[in-house]
C-alpha cells in the first residue's frame, strides 16, 4: 500500500512533459524574438494606417486594422476556449500525485496564503512606484473628458459581516457546468480540488478510469495549445497594428512614462521573488533566473501563464528539484490565483489614471485598491488581456472613470507580456518554497 501513491506521480506527468519539449523548442526557435519583431512591425503598420500619418481614411484604417487583428483574436479565443478543461485536468491529476491527504491540506493552505500575501505586496509596490514617479503628471492633453461628478471617489461596496457566510458559500459551484460556462475560474478550481481529493481517497483501481480520462483530456488541451502557439507572432502583430491604427503612434509615445513605471514596479517585484529564493529558500537567485529563462521567455511571448504550464512544471521538476506531487498542484493553482504582475499593473494604472483626471486618492481608497486587486486577481482566467477587464472594476470602485482605460489600451499588449513573466516567476518560486516547507526536498546541485 505504501507504494501505491507513487505510481500516479511517475505516470501522469508524461503528457505535460511531452508537450514541454515542444514548448522548449519554441524558445530555441526564438519565438520571443519573433514576437518582438511582430510587435515592432505592428507599430509601424498601425502608424502608417492610423491618424498620425493619414495615408488612408480613418474608417478604412479601422477596417484594415480589424482584419489584421483577426489572428490575434483567434489566438485569444483559442486560449480562452481551452483554459478551463486544462485547469481541471491539471489540478485533479496534480492532486492525485500527492502522497497523502494531510500533506495535501498543508500544501494547499500554505500556497494560497503565499499567493495572497505576495499579491498584496505587488499591489502595494504598484501604488508606491506610481506615487513616486507620477507618470500621469507627464501626460499632455490625452485625458478623456469626464462627466460632472464622476471624479469624486466613491466608497467601495464591501460585503457586510452578515453577508460573509453567503459569500463563502458562493465560492462553491452549485452547478459546475454554469461555473465553466460563465468563466468563474475560482469555482472551477474549487470543484477540481474537491474531485481530486475524492479520487485520492478512493481505491486506486476505482480512481484509475477517471484519471485515464483526464489524462486524455489533458493531451487534447495540450495539442490545442500547441496549435495556438504557432499564431503568437502574428497575433501580436495584428493586435498592435489594430491598436496603433486606432490611437495613433504619437499617443502611444505619450504613454512611455506609464509603461516605464509599470516595468519598474515589475522589476521590483522580481527583486522580491529573488530575495525570497535567497533568504528563505536558500537558492542562488542568478541560478534560478538561468534555469527558468526558457519558461519566462515563453510566458513573455504568449502572455498566458496557462499556455506555458507544461514547461513550468518541467522546469520546476527538472531544474528546481520539485516533486511532481508539488509542481502539478502548485503550477495549475498558481496559473489561476497567482496574478501578482497583474495586481501590480492594476495599482499603477489606477494611480496613473487618477493623476490624469486630477483625482486625489485617499489612503482608504488606496487600501481598497490593494484589496480589490488581490480579490479580483484570484480566480481570473490565465489568458491574455484579462487584466483590462479586472482594471475596469477596480477603477469604478474608487471613483475613476472606466473610460480612461482607452488611454492605456494601446500599450496593454506590451505590459501584458511583461506581467505574465512575473506571474510565472511567482509560480516557480512558490513551487520551490513549498518543496522546502514540505520537508522532503530532492537532492540538488546547490
Amino acid at each position: 500500500m505504501a507504494n501505491q501513491p507513487a505510481e500516479p506521480s511517475g505516470y501522469y506527468p508524461r503528457p505535460l512533459r511531452h508537450l514541454s519539449g515542444y514548448l522548449s523548442g519554441l524558445v530555441r526557435e526564438r519565438l520571443w524574438l519573433k514576437v518582438l519583431i511582430g510587435m515592432g512591425l505592428g507599430l509601424v503598420v498601425g502608424t502608417l494606417l492610423g491618424p498620425s500619418v493619414g495615408w488612408v481614411e480613418p474608417s478604412t484604417g479601422t477596417l484594415i486594422g480589424n482584419w489584421l487583428a483577426f489572428p490575434g483574436q483567434l489566438f485569444l479565443v483559442t486560449i480562452q476556449m481551452i483554459v478551463i478543461p486544462l485547469v481541471i485536468a491539471s489540478v485533479v491529476r496534480g492532486l492525485t500525485a500527492s502522497e497523502d491527504l494531510e500533506q495535501l491540506r498543508k500544501l494547499g493552505v500554505r500556497v494560497v496564503l503565499f499567493f495572497v500575501a505576495t499579491t498584496a505586496i505587488a499591489a502595494s509596490l504598484g501604488l508606491w512606484v506610481g506615487g513616486l514617479i507620477n507618470p500621469g503628471r507627464m501626460m499632455t492633453g490625452l485625458a478623456i473628458p469626464t462627466t460632472e461628478g464622476a471624479a469624486a471617489p466613491v466608497a467601495g461596496s464591501l460585503p457586510d459581516v452578515q453577508d460573509i457566510p453567503k459569500t463563502l458559500l458562493g465560492l462553491l459551484p452549485g452547478n459546475p457546468l454554469d461555473a465553466m460556462v460563465e468563466g468563474q475560474m475560482l469555482q472551477v478550481v474549487i470543484f477540481s480540488i474537491i474531485v481530486g481529493i475524492a479520487l485520492v481517497s478512493m481505491a486506486p483501481e476505482k480512481a484509475r478510469p477517471m484519471l485515464d480520462l483526464l489524462d486524455s483530456l489533458q493531451q487534447i488541451c495540450m495539442t490545442v495549445v500547441k496549435w495556438a502557439m504557432r499564431l503568437a507572432p502574428y497575433a501580436v502583430f495584428g493586435l498592435m497594428a489594430q491598436l496603433t491604427t486606432t490611437l495613433g503612434f504619437r499617443a502611444l509615445m505619450g504613454m512611455a512614462s506609464y509603461v516605464l513605471t509599470v516595468i519598474a514596479g515589475l522589476l521590483l517585484m522580481l527583486g522580491v521573488y529573488l530575495l525570497i529564493m535567497k533568504l528563505i529558500v536558500g537558492y542562488p537567485p542568478l541560478k534560478f533566473l538561468r534555469q527558468s529563462r526558457d519558461v519566462l521567455l515563453l510566458a513573455f511571448s504568449t502572455s498566458s501563464s496557462a499556455a506555458v504550464m507544461p514547461l513550468s512544471i518541467r522546469t520546476a521538476e527538472d531544474q528546481l528539484g520539485v516533486r511532481p506531487s508539488v509542481s502539478q498542484f502548485v503550477i495549475p493553482l498558481g496559473a489561476t490565483i497567482n496574478m501578482n504582475g497583474t495586481a501590480l499593473y492594476q495599482a499603477v494604472a489606477t494611480i496613473f489614471l487618477a493623476q490624469v483626471y486630477g483625482i486625489d486618492l485617499s489612503m482608504g481608497a488606496m487600501a481598497l485598491v490593494v484589496a480589490m486587486a488581490v480579490g479580483a486577481s484570484i480566480g481570473s482566467p490565465a489568458t491574455p488581456g484579462v487584466g483590462i477587464v479586472i482594471l475596469a472594476m477596480v477603477l469604478q470602485t474608487v471613483g475613476i472613470p472606466p473610460g480612461g482605460i482607452a488611454l492605456i489600451m494601446g500599450v496593454d499588449r506590451i505590459l501584458d507580456m511583461c506581467r505574465t513573466a512575473i506571474n510565472v516567476t511567482g509560480d516557480l518560486v512558490a513551487c520551490r518554497l513549498m518543496e522546502n516547507w514540505s520537508g522532503k526536498r530532492l537532492p540538488d546541485q546547490l
